[in-house]
């Protein structure tokens, strides 16, 4: 697997030619399985979960021979021709020299924020986290953060939906404090 393990924030294209984010690396609960998290970049920019293994697999050729990618994911850096297809339109890549990182804009990229959380260890620096991102949360981070915590937050307007979240994980975090103090 070596340099083929994705990384947050790396985009990818699946054998398909569907674009896709990395959201973060994710260990399963019960089988210490490396799953892989990732967003869609097209259409209702849905989150999905699979193995890492799966992920860096290459394409079953007997399954789908006219697929010529090698890999079912193969890194998206930029530069491959047709790149932003399937990509929502005002999410661009910046040029950029050797020197810099590629600099996106659009409000379909990933907060950092969003990031942060889905990268903290523990509830109460999840809570902080969702109360510093007040003015700036919306429905698709409700759902990325609900789907982290193991809760189901019902539709609805977004100020019941954000105030549902944090409750649940003020709820969470109470447990996971009186389970440290046993």
């Amino acid at each position: 697997m070596g340099n083929r393990r994705p990384m947050p924030g790396e985009k990818y294209r699946h054998f398909k030619n569907k674009l896709y984010q990395i959201l973060a690396i994710a260990k399963h609960s019960e089988t210490g399985e490396e799953l892989v998290i990732y967003q869609a970049l097209y259409d209702d920019f849905g989150i999905y979960a699979r193995p890492l293994e799966m992920f860096v697999s290459e394409v079953d050729h007997e399954k789908y021979p006219t697929v010529t990618q090698r890999f079912r994911f193969t890194k998206a850096d930029g530069s491959e021709e047709g790149v932003e297809d399937g990509v929502k339109e005002g999410v661009k890549e910046a040029v950029a020299d050797e020197t810099t990182e590629p600099v996106s804009v659009g409000a379909d990229e990933v907060h950092p924020k969003l990031m942060d959380f889905l990268d903290a260890d523990d509830m109460e620096s999840r809570y902080k986290i969702l109360c510093e991102m007040k003015d700036v949360v919306d429905d698709n981070m409700i759902d990325s953060m609900a789907v982290v915590c193991d809760v189901v937050i019902p539709e609805g307007p977004l100020v019941k939906r954000y105030d549902d979240l944090k409750y649940a994980i003020a709820t969470r975090q109470k447990y996971e404090m009186a389970g440290r103090l046993r």
